[in-house]
This record gives structure tokens, sequence and C-alpha cells, in this order.
């Protein structure tokens, strides 16, 4: 069994920065093939950035492209979100997800969450 713990998140003001972090535990599987999510007050959960199937490659929401950074250290199982010129919007719960591999369609596990608030 996975277990995603998230950690990080916190208030912060506009402009301002946080780095979140995520470690993979229990079955192993390759952090390439994580990403992370997010879900804002009464929105849909939403895509923020994950890892593409190239070598070094990424990909992110528009919303966030430029902003965020998505990175990795396979030998401790974790996974970094920094996001810098943090915005309202930016507000919301955000998730740590992995795929069973790299060609999975889908996220099947899930972390907890945390919260991330960017207030004036």
């Amino acid at each position: 069994q996975v277990q995603l713990v998230e950690s990080g998140g916190g208030l912060v003001q506009i402009g301002g920065s946080l780095r979140l972090s995520c470690t993979a535990s229990g079955q192993t599987f390759s952090t390439r093939a994580m990403g992370w999510f997010r879900q804002a007050p009464g929105k849909a959960r939403e895509f923020v950035a994950a890892f593409g199937p190239g070598s070094g490659s990424t990909a992110y929401a528009d919303s966030v492209k430029g902003r965020f950074t998505i990175s990795r250290d396979g030998a401790k199982s974790m996974v970094y979100l920094e996001m810098n010129r943090l915005k309202p919007e930016d507000t919301g719960v955000y998730y740590c997800a992995g795929r069973r591999s790299m060609v999975a369609a889908t996220y099947d596990y899930w972390g907890q969450g945390t919260q991330v608030t960017v207030s004036s």
C-alpha cells in the first residue's frame, strides 16, 4: 500500500513563496509518476504540475506556469512543489498524487492534502 504525505502548506502573503513536500512510502513506484493537484473552496480539484514522459520533462497548468516548479528526489522518494509569486487564487488544498506507472492514465494514490492560503 502506498502512502503519500504532504507538508509545507501555510499562510503566505500575496507575492510570497512556499515549498510543498510530498513523501512517498509503502509500495515502490517511481517519483516520476507523481504530480500535484489543488482544490479551491467550492471548486473541483484541478491539475497543477506533474512530470512528463521524457527524462526531465514537466507539465504545468497554464495558471501556474513560470511561477511553480515541480522537482523530485528519487532516492528519498520525495516530490516538491516550489511556489513563487503566489496569488490569492492559488489558495486551496494541495494534494500530492501518484500513478501506478508512468503510462497509467489515472492517479490512484492521494495524500491527505496541505492547506495553502494566500492573503494580503
